[in-house]
């Protein structure tokens, strides 16, 4: 039985997001890390735009804008630790 790493709602969603055309939190973030998650054989479609993370912070920054910089470095935490976790159980 594999168990998937913490964050993989996260990057289950955003890749959903992306394949689908919508701009969300998730898909940005997931297109920020769209090279290491390929690099993990995670299939992440194309998308987010040049600078998803400037779009992200700009999308927090929307909806509230006192808590975009803290919203960001925990979806970017969150992301991290995805990575991570799914790199240790490949044996990376």
């Amino acid at each position: 039985m594999s168990v998937s790493p913490p964050g993989h709602e996260l990057v289950s969603a955003g890749i959903r997001d992306l394949a689908a055309g919508h701009e969300s939190e998730a898909a940005l973030v997931v297109a920020m890390a769209a090279p290491r998650l390929r690099a993990l054989g995670i299939e992440v479609p194309d998308g987010g735009g040049e600078r998803p993370s400037h779009r992200l912070y700009e999308l927090l920054a929307e909806r509230d804008a006192g808590a975009a910089h803290s919203r960001y470095n925990a979806l970017v935490r969150r992301m991290a630790s995805f990575s991570r976790a799914a790199e240790h159980q490949r044996g990376d």
